[in-house]
């Protein structure tokens, strides 16, 4: 096998890095929130989510013992074939469910799916295990109400950033409670090591987000807070996507690089010329990446059509 960091980039996307390369030249590149004050002004600041047609149902659901609000896109005029259960990003401090009502509306509407988005707490007002604490009770009302709900049982979670941070932890407290009816997951370009004690981990130890969300913890090497620590056997097929400028990316090559020695079915695409959230960006790159994670999303959730994995 090679293993060198251009062997683990699809041929066909290098057609697009110049598009990529001219978006991004005119983009001033974003930060984050550094402080408390900062975070008011930014969530202050943000345009309201834009609406989906149709709108999403908006529900509070209970699981074990605890309530969450919840976001679902059913398909139109049909029966779901799975559930995508979608954890938003926004460093656990910023973002919402109703970001993701457009995209998330796409999806169910390609796949013929229902997707049902989390809206969980944010942090620092409620540091973790609040969030985790919330996808979980998701992610349990769901296993529990999908065939009644939704008709079907096939289940697949994912994020984008910090929900795909979440997303790890919601599988891995799942399979704790020894729970393996989740089919699979798709994680764009999570962070996995909040303590700062990795190589990967370190790069990104300055960034206000870390404190918000960990609070007061004293090890934030626990693995529900950074996964990257866990053991990661017994999870379902993941899916992986990071770009090849992200600041995560060695942080994604070191968990997909443990989830695989651990025995999972990992997938793991790198797309060139693209920073952290590049999914979310207007290019044909982001566009062959989402194109990619559909298919990929339809080989799981869809029995009949086999899988999606790339040479």
């Amino acid at each position: 096998m090679q293993f060198g960091l251009t062997d683990l980039i699809d041929p066909r996307l290098l057609s697009l890095v110049d598009a990529s390369r001219a978006f991004y030249a005119t983009r001033v590149a974003g930060r984050g929130p550094s402080s408390r004050e900062e975070l008011r002004a930014f969530r202050a600041d943000a345009p309201a989510p834009a609406p989906s047609q149709p709108l999403a149902v908006e529900e509070v659901v209970v699981a074990g013992g605890r309530r969450i609000p919840l976001r679902i896109h059913a398909p139109v005029g049909r029966t779901a074939t799975g559930v995508y259960l979608e954890i938003h990003g926004g460093g656990f401090y910023m973002g919402s469910a109703a970001g993701s009502d457009v995209r998330n509306r796409r999806l169910a509407d390609a796949l013929g799916i229902a997707v049902v988005s989390v809206d969980y707490r944010l942090a620092p007002e409620h540091p973790w295990p609040a969030a985790p604490d919330d996808c979980e009770t998701a992610a349990l009302w769901l296993l529990e109400h999908a065939a009644d709900r939704f008709g079907t049982t096939k289940i697949s979670i994912g994020g984008f950033s910090a929900g795909a941070t979440l997303a790890t932890t919601t599988l891995l407290r799942l399979r704790d409670r020894r729970i393996s009816t989740v089919d699979s997951a798709v994680l764009q370009f999570g962070t996995y090591d909040l303590s700062a004690q990795t190589p990967a981990g370190r790069l990104i130890a300055d960034e206000y987000f870390l404190d918000a969300y960990a609070g007061t913890t004293s090890d934030r090497t626990h693995p529900d807070l950074s996964p990257i620590y866990a053991d990661l056997t017994d999870l379902p097929p993941v899916l992986m996507v990071v770009g090849k400028k992200d600041i995560l990316l060695h942080d994604n090559l070191a968990m997909a690089a443990r989830l695989s020695a651990s025995g999972v079915d990992v997938d793991l695409r790198i797309y060139p010329d693209s920073p952290h959230g590049f999914t979310g960006h207007p290019t044909p790159m982001a566009r062959a990446a989402h194109d990619d994670m559909q298919r990929w999303l339809n080989g799981h959730l869809h029995p009949s059509a086999g899988g999606d994995r790339h040479e």
